[in-house]
């Protein structure tokens, strides 16, 4: 089984989760021919009427022919190539790989289905799904809330021996704040989407009690961790030091996070921006105690919570830099160290204003952004085949094509929405689909050929952009 450190490093143009010996789609891999590189009908993983409908309507909608074949490829890759989807003791479960490595992490099976909830209430069996990654979750956070990563039942792990406590159902053991603030937005999303309360069952509760606990042990006030990860490998970034309990921090109210996004360890234990995407988690999840579950107490431990990481935030979380001004830091220990820099996995700084943190027109936000796309961010690169931010997962030199679809996606300046698409669009090395990251100089080499997160941004990217701006979609890029 893959890990997110085999990297799939080609150019060929093999299409996602396809094999290159299927002669039915020999056309496809013709560079400007046009035509789809979706698995045939009889083997797509899950077929949504609303999502179909979808991509006739927006392939008729977007003048540039190669953008809408883009969108017609990637929006659906999830649901072709991902989902088990079925019913467990009359309930809706949905587990969702990540593309090409089987197991299903809590942060990407949220953010793969997240854009399909606006077709929901169009299409039933489009609901169940999204219930069904919901509940799923719920199971998985009851496991071990400390997971970042999880089998479909019990089964073997490349990481089994890793220095922590592994169980057969987990894939990975990655403590990422991330990891629970994702089943909550998917979970916030749904109900608003629908009214549906059906996943706000006791399993639910029980599993979001998990979250607030551990949001608290991680917060490390009494000097202690319940949680601790080490392993045996050459890449730094993938073990924590000090014999697996990481940095040491200053107990000041913000909530350690061990490893970022990425899978990658942190430097300074304190990741901004996913305790940013906790007080909102949090907040939301107060909404949902006090509206449908009507636990009171519950909902103000969460709402505390909130306001406590916060004020640590606003505290410690903000810094001058040399030439940018008070911006965010990506990372802070709570004694004054501070590291500047982003990655493109998500939750990012760039994508503050995505989560709903922060303001786009928050001033800190707006320097952090100018800062963000400068030499001075370690992990911005520029070369001749495009620019964007990277990250030392894949390494030095690879921009990350979700990095560019977060940079379009909160984007309000027309001009560099537009160039975002155009980089998106001479940077798939002609195989029609998203992927980790790309060399600056060079497209054609590339990192993870099913990627299927990268996918659905994408689409998610181009459905906001018929929406608030449709006219950009009537240009050839």
């Amino acid at each position: 089984m893959p890990s997110r450190r085999n990297f799939i490093k080609t150019s060929s143009l093999a299409i996602a989760g396809l094999s290159l010996s299927n002669l039915s789609f020999t056309k496809s891999f013709v560079p400007n021919s046009f035509i789809s590189n979706r698995p045939p009908i009889a083997e797509r993983k899950f077929i949504s009427e609303a999502i179909e409908a979808k991509i006739v309507e927006m392939k008729k909608t977007i003048k540039d022919e190669e953008l809408a074949w883009l969108f017609e490829n990637c929006f659906p890759n999830t649901l072709d190539t991902t989902i088990t989807h079925k019913v467990i003791e009359g309930k809706p479960d949905t587990f969702v790989i990540t593309g090409d490595i089987n197991a299903m992490w809590l942060r990407d099976s949220s953010a793969q289905v997240w854009p399909y909830l606006q077709f929901v209430n169009e299409d039933k069996k489009l609901k169940d799904l999204v219930a069904g990654v919901i509940n799923r979750q719920t199971k998985c956070i009851l496991i071990d809330p400390y997971a970042n990563a999880f089998n479909d039942g019990p089964g073997e792990s490349p990481w089994e021996n890793d220095v922590t406590d592994m169980k057969p159902e987990l894939h990975e053991r990655k403590w990422e704040v991330d990891s629970l603030c994702y089943p909550i937005r998917l979970a916030y999303g749904y109900w608003k989407t629908t009214t549906d309360v059906s996943i706000f069952d006791e399993d639910w509760k029980s599993a979001m009690k998990l979250v607030l606990k551990t949001f608290k042990e991680q917060q490390r006030k009494d000097g202690k961790s319940h949680y601790r990860f080490m392993r045996e490998t050459a890449w730094s970034t993938d073990s924590l030091p000090l014999g697996g309990y990481g940095n040491p921090i200053n107990p000041v109210g913000l909530i350690v996070s061990s490893f970022r996004p990425s899978d990658d360890a942190t430097t300074f234990s304190f990741l901004v921006p996913s305790n940013h995407f906790a007080v909102v988690s949090l907040k939301q999840l107060s909404e949902i105690l006090t509206e449908v579950i009507k636990d009171t107490l519950f909902a103000s431990e969460c709402v505390n919570l909130a306001d406590e990481v916060q004020e640590a935030l606003n505290k410690y979380a903000n810094a001058e830099h040399l030439n940018f001004g008070k911006i965010y830091p990506y990372e802070v220990d709570g004694f004054g160290n501070k590291l500047f820099m982003d990655d493109a996995n998500v939750p990012s700084l760039l994508s503050l204003p995505y989560l709903n943190a922060v303001s786009s027109e928050n001033v800190l936000y707006k320097n952090t952004r100018k800062f963000l796309f400068s030499k001075n961010n370690p992990y911005y690169f520029e070369g001749k085949a495009g620019n964007g931010i990277g990250g030392p997962h894949a390494g030095l030199g690879k921009i990350w094509h979700l990095s560019v679809i977060m940079r379009g996606i909160t984007s309000t300046d027309e001009n560099e929405i537009v160039d975002c698409l155009d980089l998106l669009k001479s940077t798939h090395a002609n195989t029609g689909f998203m992927h980790e990251s790309f060399d600056k100089d060079d497209a054609s080499k590339f990192t993870r050929s099913w990627f299927a997160w990268a996918n659905t941004l994408f689409g998610e990217f181009i459905l906001k952009v018929q929406k608030e701006r449709p006219h950009l979609l009537q240009k050839l890029f």
